[in-house]
């Protein structure tokens, strides 16, 4: 029996084995209820693996947990990581990086005075000079009460939410899983998450207890287009792109705070050297050497090499990933990569698929910080306890924002993968569930990460890691989404940063009150019900297209009126071999449109984007067409 059995990774002692396992604790109307008939045995067996693989190289390892910091530590990390490290220092120092608080909203400016409050309590406690009062940036004008204070007297609902939080969780049902299993439900993007809770709070969640037995019944959800469409990852530029993970930073923890939990996050790892090549190598070291060979490879050749090894043989394969291959093989097979991978002598076709699923799953364990990084891994794990689904969408999608961009490639990589391996199920036997509790060991145990974990609760982080990696696969396309209201806060971001404002006035709020003044004008002026605009492709024609816009023209028929021009009027065609003929038309040429300039730097239209919208929100953009890139733009 498993429950005998004790493992490098100080999980004290595995839970014992049973034919139908809950994936979540004891509460009889929790998400363990909802999962009943899903068992946590290939879980389980995928740890023995592990252990048996590096029983010889004495690591250990833990799922992932964080360290308790002193007070206000936790919140000056946090701070720096949020763009907010002008707040600690010098009022005069870097203030134009302050424009980031004029972009926020009411949760998530909550979230960041919450932060500073305890940062000044605790620098007030060690006779420290004092930080700046959180008054001076926000423009409050109440009496010098302190943040403790406020926090008792306040009959704000955030505030009562916090102090009650450890409370309510004691009672909470874990998860008000499906509202209607098979339908679609809408998931908003347009409003911030943190908002949307705060809304909900004022109501009461409706007690749900149907049952989610497999990936099929899960709900499924749509993101209503607005008028300015769906941005997906990819579609903004890397330097738009910069700004996204601290914007998500501070909605995160602002949605957090609403709800009433902790956002836990570890200190960044320190790695350590090593003479390999491949295994065991930070990813960005993997991808700077997989550059030099290959130009702007995002996903490591090697992940490369082994997914699609697996793609083209190992997807029929029944119990690819769950059965363990030979662990001597596998080493052995290390060793010949690390000498002939970059070589080109490998030869993949005498490899057996269960090998190359054992040196998949080694590498991803092998890497010196968790894919998920040393940072958020306690993060991903802790999404398992906000107690409604789509909240832990939201969650999930920030958390992947907030990713560098290299593990977020990766992981995007691996999970398109799994898909693959899900939708074979019939053939491989691995549904969704045995896919989700064979990779979370992978995903979330790391030897990085050797924090001890409270007795009794290694059963519940193992079945909430197996939940989120369940989430992940599932709903991946969702959560590779920007949400509209980032996408927003970037152009005002680029907005005030362009207009350079005078930092001449000691207090802040009235830079702030200023800065909203302009955009108020701005938008004064959206009213024009039609406008003519200019719309380039200079790679593929010397020529502009003038196109007339009203309330219906969307980005897809400029495509096809330029289509249409392309056959019809024998443009001058700049670059013939970049367009490819389907049957004599120019309907799979698959071009798009790009917004450049004003306030964004390049950002890739949905096709369902309404231009006369777009124009009213940033008038002095470009709109370029350009080929759709060969390489996926999700990458």
């Amino acid at each position: 029996s498993l429950s005998t059995r004790h493992c490098p990774w100080k999980m004290n002692q595995l839970p014992p084995k049973s034919p139908v396992a809950s994936p979540v604790s004891e509460s009889t109307n929790s998400r363990g209820e909802a999962l009943d008939n899903l068992s946590m045995d290939s879980f389980w067996l995928e740890v023995e693996n592990i252990k048996q693989s590096t029983e010889a190289e004495q690591e250990e390892c833990s799922l992932a947990d964080v360290k308790t910091q002193e007070e206000g530590d936790a919140e000056a990390e946090w701070l720096q990581d949020a763009g907010l490290s002008e707040l600690l220092g010098d009022p005069d120092k870097d203030r134009d990086k302050l424009v980031l608080l004029s972009t926020l909203t009411r949760t998530q400016a909550a979230a960041v005075q919450r932060r500073l409050d305890t940062y000044s309590r605790s620098r007030r406690r060690r006779n420290k000079q004092p930080v700046r009062d959180v008054r001076d940036i926000f423009g409050v004008t109440a009496p010098q009460d302190t943040a403790a204070e406020k926090e008792e007297s306040s009959p704000d609902p955030l505030w009562h939410n916090l102090r009650t939080s450890n409370t309510q969780r004691k009672t909470q049902d874990y998860s008000c899983t499906v509202r209607s299993p098979g339908k679609e439900e809408v998931f908003n993007m347009d409003v911030a998450y943190s908002e949307q809770a705060a809304v909900l709070l004022k109501g009461s969640f409706l007690p749900e207890s149907r049952k989610l037995k497999d990936g099929n019944a899960l709900t499924r959800f749509k993101i209503p287009k607005g008028r300015l469409g769906v941005t997906r990852i990819g579609d903004l530029s890397a330097q738009d792109m910069k700004k996204i993970p601290t914007l998500a930073l501070i909605e995160l923890t602002a949605l957090c705070d609403v709800l009433g939990f902790e956002l836990k996050r570890n200190k960044a790892a320190k790695l350590k050297t090593t003479e390999k090549r491949l295994f065991g190598v930070p990813l960005n070291t993997l991808l700077e050497n997989d550059q030099k060979l290959l130009p702007n490879t995002k996903v490591p050749l090697l992940l490369q090499a082994l997914l699609s090894c697996l793609e083209k043989r190992g997807l029929e394969t029944e119990g690819i990933l769950r059965v363990s291959g030979s662990q001597t093989r596998i080493k052995s097979l290390e060793q010949k990569l690390e000498r002939d991978f970059y070589s080109g002598l490998f030869c993949w076709d005498e490899v057996h698929q269960n090998d190359v699923s054992g040196l998949l799953k080694r590498f991803i364990r092998e890497l010196p910080a968790p894919l998920l990084t040393a940072e958020y891994l306690p993060a991903f794990a802790a999404v398992q306890d906000i107690p409604d689904l789509k909240q832990r969408l939201q969650a999930l999608n920030l958390l992947i924002l907030i990713l560098p961009e290299s593990n977020r490639n990766t992981l995007k990589a691996l999970l398109e993968f799994l898909s693959k391996v899900v939708a074979r199920e019939n053939n491989n036997k691995m549904n969704l569930w045995n896919v989700s509790t064979v990779m979370a060991p992978n995903l979330f145990m790391h030897k990085g990460l050797p924090n001890k974990i409270p007795e009794g609760k290694e059963k519940q982080l193992a079945e909430g890691a197996a939940d989120v990696v369940r989430m992940m696969i599932h709903y991946q396309d969702l959560l590779w989404t920007v949400s509209s209201f980032l996408v927003a806060q970037v152009r005002k971001l680029n907005e005030s940063s362009s207009k350079r404002y005078q930092f001449c006035d000691k207090r802040i709020k009235n830079l702030l009150r200023k800065i909203h003044a302009d955009k108020d004008k701005v938008e004064k002026n959206q009213g024009e019900p039609s406008k003519i605009v200019k719309v380039h492709a200079s790679l593929l024609l010397k020529d502009s297209l003038e196109v007339h816009l009203n309330n219906a023209t969307r980005v897809a028929d400029v495509l096809r009126q330029f289509q249409k021009n392309l056959c019809q009027n024998g443009w001058n065609i700049v670059n013939t071999v970049n367009l490819l003929k389907c049957n004599n038309s120019m309907e799979c040429t698959n071009l798009l449109l790009y917004e450049v300039g004003g306030n964004i730097g390049e950002h890739c239209l949905d096709p369902d984007t309404y231009l006369l919208d777009l124009y009213h929100i940033n008038p002095h953009a470009e709109w370029i067409i350009k080929q759709n890139p060969s390489y996926p733009r999700m990458f």
